[in-house]
């Protein structure tokens, strides 16, 4: 007596492989695509800015400002030492300075934020 449904559950098995395959191909693609736009979008991240202080808040190593550009811009700046490279390159400064900074750029949801990894100008 020959088993009929062996050729089936065969069937079955092999597409199974092929879906497998199929499945890690469009994973290994996805990965991929993810990787390339995060880094294309990590080079457009480094920014300067100008603009004068409006208020500073004291953090663990370092302190946060706003600083209010020309363009009718506002961005939060962390400055920490760490950042910044050790603190021969860390300056305090004052509401009313007017500074350039350089720094890695985000935007969280409507504020712009800015690691400061270069103190340029402080006046």
């Amino acid at each position: 007596m020959r088993n009929s449904s062996l050729p089936i559950a065969t069937g079955i098995a092999v597409k199974y492989i092929q879906n497998m395959k199929n499945l890690k191909r469009i994973s290994f693609l996805l990965v991929v695509m993810a990787f390339l736009i995060s880094c294309a979008t990590a080079k457009d991240s480094n920014k300067i800015i100008t603009g004068k202080v409006t208020s500073i808040e004291g953090g663990k190593d370092g302190y946060t400002v706003k600083i209010d550009t020309d363009q009718k811009e506002v961005y939060f700046a962390t400055i920490s030492i760490v950042n910044l490279g050790g603190p021969q390159n860390y300056k305090q400064v004052k509401i009313g300075d007017v500074v350039s900074v350089k720094g890695e750029f985000w935007k969280n949801e409507d504020e712009n934020h800015i690691k400061v990894t270069q103190i340029i100008s402080v006046k």
